[in-house]
């Protein structure tokens, strides 16, 4: 029986709650149609997440197994709560953290909460597409291991918002052999693995600490994640001790029974549901690749990609990235996940349907037909640009008022940040309180915002707070 059974055979059932929630499962007591019929909290027979030894637990089990690791949580704080209990886990204060320098911003939200010393690791671009990021090569992170002995840790994400993969298997030798345990923020790849067409999932990979937002590309509750952990390098003890800390303590079973839902679906119906999805988008892909002047992005090493992500470039063309998104939205509505300074990305999921494909291959064929190549069209910086790091985030709190001040980007080259500054999505940040901001990343804002683009992170709009004496 899956939680969501449980949960509706209660529904059914004449319990009357004297309990939480507040709206007593009525369901009449609302004119909208909300799910209260199902919504319980931690009651006789349905398991207590933070001390689960029934239900919850099977259900998490089942998960694990699913997905090939030897321990599975179940996260209904999404990601976030994932990947800060991860980094806290397997960490103390003061411990040096190797970082990709793309995580999203829980990352660094995490290494200023818990005090931790980053290092950055950038991704490097292959032979491939311009556009696409880069991958965090193995060989790399060999050098930054040895020459910053005092790492603890090391924190990638992989897959890419833009669905760059890195050889995880590589990475995780790297770090094993100098007993450093590996978390992965495989957020967009909770597909991974249940079909030959998308790359492997970390946990088989070797991966220690593997985070799944399963709402980002599966039929799931938005807000529900997985936190799945291997081996014995990760701390798994003091890991869940942090989910009991950062998780809610009134997690939602709406929510939990979501999980479960998805995984019994990956469970009973996987090669069912990705054939079917995997002949759509493969023969989605291969009609945009007549595309004359947009452009399919994909590397030249394909098992290096996530397929699922349909990145359309408009570099080169007389359409900038932001009218594209328009045309697509007001004159097809369609809806894309993500502008970029020279892409459009549409996020693609065993959901869809065959018909949602054509209705994308239709009108980005039809654009592509009226529009025209521009050689002149302007070179946009994606690349994140490497940055002195000063002073560690957690360690610009303690500085005084009268130091501080808000400058226009244009001005901002030369000081110390003391607020991010990024795009979301993807929430990588392109600034990070401590860091001394180079022209570079002043000419990267003053480009986004003059593009349209709203940089967030920040107190006041086109401006940043900096550190006056830094």
């Amino acid at each position: 029986m899956t939680l969501y059974e449980k949960l509706s055979g209660y529904a059914q059932s004449d319990y009357y709650g004297f309990h939480m929630p507040g709206h007593k499962r009525n369901k009449m007591i609302m004119e909208e149609e909300f799910p209260f019929h199902i919504d319980i909290t931690e009651i006789e027979g349905f398991d207590d997440l933070h001390h689960c030894e029934g239900i919850l637990m099977e259900a998490q089990q089942r998960a694990a197994a699913v997905y090939g690791t030897e321990e599975t949580r179940f996260l209904i704080n999404g990601s976030t709560v994932g990947i800060l209990s991860a980094l806290a886990g397997c960490t103390r204060r003061g411990d040096e953290v190797l970082i990709a320098r793309n995580c999203h911003k829980s990352v660094y939200h995490a290494a200023e909460m818990f005090g931790l010393k980053p290092v950055y690791i950038y991704p490097r671009k292959e032979d491939g597409d311009s556009v696409l990021s880069g991958q965090i090569r193995a060989g790399d992170v060999e050098e930054m291991i040895t020459e910053h002995p005092g790492i603890r840790a090391v924190m990638i994400v992989s897959p890419s918002y833009d669905g760059v993969v890195s050889d995880i298997r590589a990475i995780a030798e790297i770090a094993h052999h100098h007993e450093i345990p590996l978390i992965v923020d495989e957020a967009h790849g909770a597909h991974f693995g249940f079909d030959d067409y998308f790359p492997e999932n970390a946990n088989r990979l070797g991966a220690d600490i593997v985070i799944h937002s399963v709402h980002k590309t599966l039929p799931a509750l938005t807000q529900t994640a997985l936190l799945h952990m291997n081996g014995t390098l990760a701390d798994r003890k003091r890991v869940r001790h942090y989910l009991h800390m950062l998780q809610s303590s009134s997690p939602s079973y709406v929510l939990m029974a979501g999980i479960d839902a998805c995984v019994h679906l990956l469970e009973t119906r996987a090669q069912e549901i990705f054939t079917q999805y995997v002949d759509n988008l493969g023969l989605l892909r291969k009609s945009l690749k007549r595309m004359e002047h947009l452009r399919l992005c994909e590397p030249k090493q394909i098992r290096s990609y996530d397929r699922s992500k349909i990145v359309i470039a408009t570099d080169g063309t007389s359409l900038s990235s932001r009218e594209l998104s328009r045309r697509l939205l007001t004159d097809y509505h369609l809806q894309m996940e993500m502008t970029s300074g020279s892409y459009v990305l549409a996020m693609t999921s065993v959901a869809d349907t065959k018909e949602g494909f054509q209705r994308l291959e239709k009108a980005l064929l039809e654009i592509d037909k009226q529009i025209e190549t521009c050689q002149d069209s302007k070179k946009i910086q994606t690349q994140l640009p490497p940055v002195e790091q000063n002073y560690l985030p957690c360690e610009m709190g303690d500085i005084p008022e009268e130091q501080k001040k808000s400058v226009s980007f244009e001005d901002c080259a030369g000081l110390v940040a003391l607020e991010y500054a990024y795009l979301y999505p993807p929430g990588s940040p392109i600034l990070v309180p401590g860091e001394r901001i180079s022209m570079e990343a002043a000419r990267i804002l003053c480009q986004y915002r003059d593009m349209g683009f709203s940089i967030e992170g920040t107190i006041e709009e086109n401006r940043i707070g900096v550190w006056i004496n830094g």
